[in-house]
């Protein structure tokens, strides 16, 4: 019975199969499977190096009308606290991680929330205020920590799909796929402190908690940080306009040189 089986399994020598039914055959499966999207493979792949930033602010910091700086912004922090959300990227898997100054300045206290859930404190070693950056170094990290891929803006292109990746209004890790829609653009912040230069703009949808978060191609590469968003009345929600710092400034302010 065994021998019959064995016999059987195989088709007969004189089966006949040609390149042209093996080409159809496998034509049949791929038109049956439902492979993932480029926006659903790129967050894949740079999911496991984002995490969420808390910042409680120092007692007494104000907005210069007397109310708490971080409160007084719409990305509000963790539960029962006072401060910033924010998102952040691994760039070094020793823990050290980029996000925006914004959603740190003042701070008491930062708090980071790694992809597996594992939380640590984390201190501020690096900024670069005039590009809205600021470079944190995590006292504990998990055992598997995943750096992100960075790649070179240089060859972006108006049209390039690319994916926000992060905590909008402390909701995820969530993400949003769209183009870029401009480079080289100039974005002056809402309180009209500073304007930053040579950012990318794309319309990917971001929110207040996007705020550090990576921007990234369809194979999960960090081309950007996302900084700021087109907002013209007071409410500071997404219309279809975002702006991320170039990786290359980004990357400098940890002092690394990644091409």
């Amino acid at each position: 019975m065994l021998g019959w089986l064995a016999r059987g399994a195989w088709p007969p020598a004189d089966a006949g199969f040609t390149q042209d039914d093996i080409d159809a055959a496998v034509t049949r499966s791929l038109s049956t499977t439902t492979l993932p999207s480029q926006a659903a493979r790129a967050y894949e792949v740079i999911r496991p190096s984002v995490v969420l930033v808390q910042a409680v602010p120092e007692p007494g910091q104000t907005d210069g009308k007397g109310t708490p700086r971080a409160a007084a912004r719409p990305d509000r922090a963790g539960p029962g606290e006072p401060g910033s959300v924010g998102t952040g990227v691994v760039i070094v898997d020793k823990g050290l991680i980029l996000t925006n100054l914004h959603v740190v300045a003042g701070a008491r206290r930062i708090r980071i929330t790694f992809a597996d859930g594992f939380e640590s404190e984390a201190t501020m070693v690096g900024a670069q205020p005039e590009n809205d950056l600021a470079v944190l170094q995590a006292r504990s990290i998990p055992d598997d920590l995943v750096a992100a891929a960075m790649r070179s803006s240089a060859d972006l292109a108006v049209g390039d799909l690319v994916v926000a990746v992060g905590f909008p209004f402390g909701i995820g890790p969530s993400a949003s796929a769209g183009v870029v829609s401009g480079l080289k653009r100039d974005y002056r912040s809402p309180e009209g402190q500073r304007t930053i230069g040579n950012l990318i703009q794309f319309d990917a949808a971001a929110n207040p908690g996007n705020s550090g978060g990576p921007l990234v191609t369809a194979e999960g590469e960090v081309v950007g940080i996302v900084t700021g968003i087109l907002s013209p009345g007071s409410q500071r929600f997404f219309i279809g306009i975002g702006f991320a710092v170039p990786i290359e400034s980004a990357a400098s302010a940890a002092g690394i040189a990644p091409f």
